[in-house]
């Protein structure tokens, strides 16, 4: 259901708000109940545009009647039977003020009236969708009546008869089913058509009353768009018993074309103009004098007639005033323009010939935008100018007059003019906490500043004092030490103990490596000894195992027990060391390139068969050393120490001569890219 308050007050112009407000205060003075009824509820249900406000009281109308002048309506036309007047109000508002009536029909076309309800006067009106009121009274403003369930009928677009014998009651209605399809777009309800189809065989038109005829001939030059309305009653035939000699055919269409491009540029501005007076000389537009005469003549409202009569000297009298000097400066003629009759600036802009009135209006059409959105609501933000002030809207008001005229062109002018209207800043807070301590942001190079109150007595405690220190270099966080949660106190005599930080993954396997490296390390051989100096420096470049990843989780504790059998056996008799050993020690890959490169070195030494016995001897421990040095990938220093114990050998040097040539051999077949894997 929709909020028919919020509606009322966002849908209606200002003027209709204006008009609907004063008439309120009138039925309420006069102890009378007032409804929004007919098109003005459907066209809020529907979401169309409101053209005209339709109203009933539920009092006597003729009270209601002695307060209209004074409130500035002004009366136009009447419908006495129905007890109805016609109303005008500025701002181009048109209104139908109208009693609560039982209407009864003892002959088509001749309704009765009796004062009556609410509900019996929906209940006796033309369609569903025109049978709704909504209540504008205290205590039930909003309230939506709906009898004949109207709402579903304006949801599925149609127009459905409120009697079955609608067209046969009141022949005008018949017209109206027209006016509204070609209007809203809508279709007539299944059953409704097959009355009309009905109605307009038999002919129940030619029951159709005189006045009931001219109210349908004025709504014509009330339409949006008179001449697709007339176009579909000429469709209908209808226009045989309303006017013959008014056809679309004698419309000027081009002259109609501009009124409508004009109407929507002075929409735009608020500028809310209807077409119906200043239309009516162009619509018909090619038919004779004496026709347009009595097509006047059978209008039902004569207020209209005047108007339209009355049209071409007050049109001349508005440009008088436009290019006065009063209006010269824009704001001057924008607020001249927006005072003015909306219909009357319309006419004017459409009809006048005058080079300055059109000037004017051009201005107004095209600075006034400009001026709109030069407005600086950023300032008036920074300067506390805000919305909840009061007199904003008048202040908004004042800053587009002075833009409009370009004396503000600077930010500097804007601010000037601003600063009467700037509220002084409010005071701040005050603060009725004691402050607490303050911490710095943490940061590289910047130092804590802890503050204590500087009325504090006493002495700190030893949480507290930590915590202090540790504020001031970043260690510690308020409360760490000193919250509710911390446990007991601790004191000086018995400080907390610390607990030792657990020891990082992978440590225990870390520490027991190293333990066996140590323990496999045989006692440290005397520095002196030469020969032993230089295959350390070959080992060094060979020990990248240390890159090889892999082995270090193949390569478990237990592999290092046979190093030590290796490294006893040299101390044996010779023969069997310098047999079984060496091809070991040749089948070992890593091993070949270590073996091979101080053999090449160790050429001269034919001649000193003591200096290269030494240096062959020396080869058996690296070798296996090496081995060592890829299972247990720590300290290769300290395991090549471990071939200091090769001098012991010195006796069985000459039966090692031919371990020279063994490994001679396969130094020169073994590839030097293996030894990096």
């Amino acid at each position: 259901m929709a909020d028919y308050i919020y509606l009322l007050e966002n849908r209606l112009s200002h003027a209709q708000q204006k008009a609907i407000g004063a008439l309120r205060t009138i039925a309420r003075e006069s102890d009378a109940t007032i409804f929004l009824t007919g098109g003005a509820v459907r066209d809020l249900t529907a979401g169309a545009s409101v053209r005209d406000i339709d109203l009933t009281i539920q009092g006597d109308l003729s009270r209601i009647r002695k307060g209209l002048g004074a409130a500035g309506f002004e009366i136009v036309g009447e419908n006495a039977p129905a007890h109805q007047l016609f109303l005008t109000y500025s701002g181009g508002v048109r209104l139908e003020l109208s009693s609560a009536n039982t209407v009864s029909w003892p002959k088509p076309g001749k309704p009765k009236y009796e004062p009556g309800s609410l509900i019996d006067d929906l209940r006796s009106r033309d369609f569903t969708a025109n049978a709704m009121a909504i209540s504008l009274n205290e205590g039930s403003y909003g309230l939506l009546m709906d009898p004949l369930n109207g709402v579903a009928d304006i949801e599925n677009r149609e127009l459905r008869l409120v009697s079955n014998y609608g067209f046969i009651e009141e022949p005008s209605r018949l017209i109206r089913a027209v006016r509204l399809m070609s209007r809203l777009g809508w279709q007539l309800e299944e059953k409704t058509r097959q009355r009309y189809e009905t109605a307009k065989e038999e002919g129940y038109i030619s029951a159709l009353s005189a006045w009931n005829k001219g109210y349908e001939l004025e709504e014509l030059f009330h339409e949006e768009d008179p001449v697709r309305v007339l176009r579909a009653l000429e469709a209908e035939g209808w226009m045989q018993y309303l006017f013959p000699a008014w056809q679309s055919a004698k419309a000027n269409i081009a002259a109609l074309t501009d009124l409508y491009t004009r109407q929507g540029e002075l929409q735009i501005q608020g500028v809310l103009g209807h077409i119906a007076a200043i239309a009516f000389p162009l619509v018909t537009g090619k038919m004779s004098a004496g026709e347009v005469s009595s097509l006047k003549h059978l209008l039902a409202r004569q207020g209209f007639v005047r108007e339209i009569e009355s049209l071409d000297a007050r049109v001349k009298d508005f440009a008088t005033k436009l290019t006065a000097k009063e209006a010269a400066a824009p704001s001057a003629a924008w607020k001249l323009l927006h005072a003015s009759e909306p219909d009357l600036v319309l006419a004017t802009y459409f009809g006048s010939k005058s080079a300055p009135v059109q000037a004017r209006l051009k201005t107004f059409l095209t600075e006034s935008p400009t001026a709109r959105q030069r407005i600086p609501y950023q300032l008036l933000t920074e300067m506390r100018i805000t919305p909840d002030l009061p007199g904003y809207n008048e202040l908004l008001d004042k800053l587009f007059f002075e833009l409009m005229d370009g004396r503000l062109a600077t930010p500097e002018e804007m601010k000037a003019f601003l600063e009467p209207y700037s509220p002084p800043a409010p005071p701040p807070p005050p603060n009725l906490r004691r402050a607490r301590a303050r911490k710095e942001p943490k940061g590289r190079g910047k130092k804590k500043v802890v503050e204590v109150d500087a009325d504090f007595e006493g002495t700190l405690t030893v949480a507290a004092e930590e915590e202090l220190a540790g504020l001031e270099t970043g260690l510690t966080e308020e409360g760490d030490l000193t919250g509710p949660d911390r446990g007991p106190e601790p004191t000086k005599e018995e400080p907390i103990e610390k607990v030792a930080p657990l020891p990082a993954k992978g440590a225990k396997e870390k520490k027991a490596a190293k333990v066996i490296a140590e323990k496999k390390a045989p006692a440290p051989a005397p520095a002196k000894t030469v020969p032993a100096a230089k295959p350390v420096a070959i080992v060094k470049p060979v020990v990248p195992a240390k890159k090889a990843a892999p082995v270090k989780a193949v390569a478990p504790v237990k592999a290092a027990a046979p190093a030590k059998k290796v490294a006893a056996k040299p101390v044996a008799p010779a023969k069997k060391a310098s047999a079984a050993p060496v091809k070991k020690t040749v089948a070992a890959k890593p091993v070949k390139k270590v073996a091979a490169k101080p053999v090449k070195k160790a050429a001269p030494a034919k001649k000193a068969p003591t200096k290269p016995v030494k240096k062959a001897v020396a080869a058996k421990p690296v070798k296996a050393v090496a081995k060592k040095v890829v299972v247990a990938k720590k300290a290769p220093a300290k395991v090549v120490k471990k071939a200091a114990p090769a001098k012991a050998a010195k006796a069985p040097a000459k039966k090692a001569l031919p371990a020279k040539k063994v490994a001679a051999k396969p130094a020169k077949k073994a590839p030097a890219k293996k030894s990096h894997r």
